[in-house]
Parts: C-alpha cells; structure tokens; sequence
C-alpha cells in the first residue's frame, strides 16, 4: 500500500522546490552577461523544472536549464556589450514564473489537504483497532 502521508510530503517539497527555481530566475531576471560563450562574464542560467515519479508513489522535482538559456538583447550600455550592442539575457518570462509559483501554491495547498486527510484516515484505522483490541 502507497504511504499517503510520504506521497504528500514529496508533493510539498516538489512545490517547494519549483517556488525556489521560479524565485531565484524572477531575482536574476535581469543579469546578462556577454555573448562570448568563452567569456567569465555569462548571463544567468534560467531554469525549469520537472516532475520525476519516485518508487513506492512519490514525486521528485528535479532542476534543469531552460533551452535556451539565454536571449539575445539590445543593451548598448552594458559593459559586456558586444560590438553591435548585444548581450545575453537570461531566458526568463515574467509572467511564465509567476504562473508556476501560482501552480506550485496549488499543488502545496492540494498536497496539505491530503496530508491532513492521511493523517486522519490513520488516526480513525489507529482508534477503531484500539476499540476493537
């Protein structure tokens, strides 16, 4: 039998972490970086995420970098501008972001519901072989 309260507790740290990657590209929206690829001076990596089924009913969230990574921009000013004014940005969409951690809020509020939900079917099976006993 699949543990409920286990398989909840992966679906919390699955939104936990997809919150994390969707903060730490919204913080880092705006760091470019040089279009040289030979360059130390790289812009942000965006990333994503996806989902893993675990064995035993579980859930992992596992970080990858978002293809591409980085956009090319018109950013004359910047001091890792190339010859013709462009840098590297990083491959980040606002709105994109904001819908994942709006996902992810959901996911977290779903996977609470049914922790609460396990944790009362046990405590009804625990009381009724106690009464039984």
């Amino acid at each position: 039998m699949i543990n409920p309260i286990s398989t909840s507790v992966s679906g919390l740290m699955a939104s936990s972490k997809k919150v994390a990657v969707a903060a730490s590209n919204i913080a880092n929206a705006d760091v470019v970086g040089s279009t040289d690829p030979n360059s130390p001076n790289q812009a942000y990596a965006a990333q994503t995420t996806q989902d893993v089924s675990t064995a035993g009913g579980g859930v992992k969230t596992i970080s990858l970098n978002r293809t591409p990574a980085f956009v090319p921009s018109f950013e004359p000013d910047s001091p890792f501008a190339d010859s013709k004014g462009m840098v590297n940005a990083p491959n980040v969409n606002l709105d994109e972001e904001l819908i994942n951690t709006k996902i992810a809020e959901n996911a977290y509020k779903a996977n609470v519901t049914a922790l609460k939900a396990g944790i009362e079917m046990q405590d009804t099976l625990r009381e009724a072989l106690d009464h039984k006993s």
